[in-house]
Formats: structure tokens, sequence, C-alpha cells
């Protein structure tokens, strides 16, 4: 299972791509140089999720300006995608790849894999161009997630790999205080 902190393999797997309308094979080192957001959710055609994918959908946006790509993960098919991005309002929305992993073997290398049920957990991994782990957030099917915290993730990662000393206090935002590493500030906070 791939951890914060380690480079994580390359996979290739069928996408069902939105603003193509085409479902074609895609690798994670094709977005190396990027940002990437994994989105690992059950099941289409379900409750939570739909409003979680639509949620990213909507900040997705954003995402790009920070120079990241979201990637959706379920062990439903490319096809099952499409036809789930044809049918649902919410799901219309999405314009970032949504990943088929049928066999389970990416939800494996994560982590995410329910073996007794054949679907994910819904999990987060936030990695960094170089293929690296920063943050992975794993959790109970029946709790959404927040997009516009997974921003905030995002772009805290960023910073801290942009500004090499400097760590983020909780709930930082951009333009807020950084703290800087140092000796000075043991028992001081």
């Amino acid at each position: 299972m791939v951890k914060v902190g380690e480079i994580v393999p390359d996979f290739e797997t069928d996408a069902y791509l939105p603003e193509k309308d085409a479902i074609e094979k895609v690798k994670l080192s094709d977005y190396r140089g990027k940002w990437v957001v994994l989105a690992f959710y059950p099941a289409d055609f379900t409750f939570v999720c739909p409003t979680e994918l639509e949620e990213l959908a909507e900040y997705y946006e954003e995402f790009k300006k920070e120079g990241a790509e979201i990637l959706s993960v379920s062990t439903d098919t490319a096809y099952v995608h499409k036809a789930w991005h044809d049918t649902s309002p919410a799901i219309k929305k999405i314009k970032y790849p949504m990943l088929a992993d049928p066999a389970g073997k990416i939800c494996r290398l994560f982590g995410t894999y329910i073996e007794d049920e054949g679907v994910s957990w819904r999990a987060t991994f936030i990695i960094d161009p170089d293929g690296k782990v920063v943050h992975m957030e794993m959790h109970d099917l029946s709790i959404g997630r927040s997009a516009k915290e997974i921003l905030r993730r995002l772009r805290a990662s960023k910073y801290v790999r942009e500004h090499p000393g400097q760590v983020c206090p909780a709930s930082w935002e951009p333009g807020k205080e950084t703290l800087e590493v140092s000796l000075d500030l043991v028992g001081k906070i």
C-alpha cells in the first residue's frame, strides 16, 4: 500500500474523459509534473458519491489554477462512468477524468479496496509533481468529503513545497501566516 512520502508506482487504466466524450487509456505518469488529486469513491449510481463528485466539478477550475488534475476512481468500468455522466444532472458537470478500476488493482495499491464488497473506501490522495504522496485521507462510506477542504490542503502542500523551512498551521489559507521551522518556536506556541 502506498503511504505518505512514497512515490506512487505508475499504473494504467481505462478512463472516461468527459471533455472528449471518449474512453481512453490513461497512466498516472501522464500527469507527472502536475499535482494530482485522486478521489476514490465506492460506486457510480449511488447517493453520497454524486454530491462529492459534483462539488469537485464545481471547484475543478480552482484546482486547475493550482496546477492540479483531479482523477476520480471507482471499481466501475469506464462504460458505466459514461452512462452515469449521460444520465445524472450532478455527474454531467464533471470535466475531469473518471478512472475505471473494475479489478480493484488501483484501489489495492492505495489500500482503499473493501474485499468483501468489491468497492473502494472513500479516500483522497494528493500527489506532488514528482509522484510522491503528500496527503492521504480515508473514511467511512457514509461521510462525504469537502472539495473546499481538499483544495485548501492542496494549496498548503504546494506552499510548503515552494517554501522550504515553512510549515502551515491549523486551518491555514493562502495569505495567512506560516511558521518557520526553528528551535526558537519550541514551547512558545
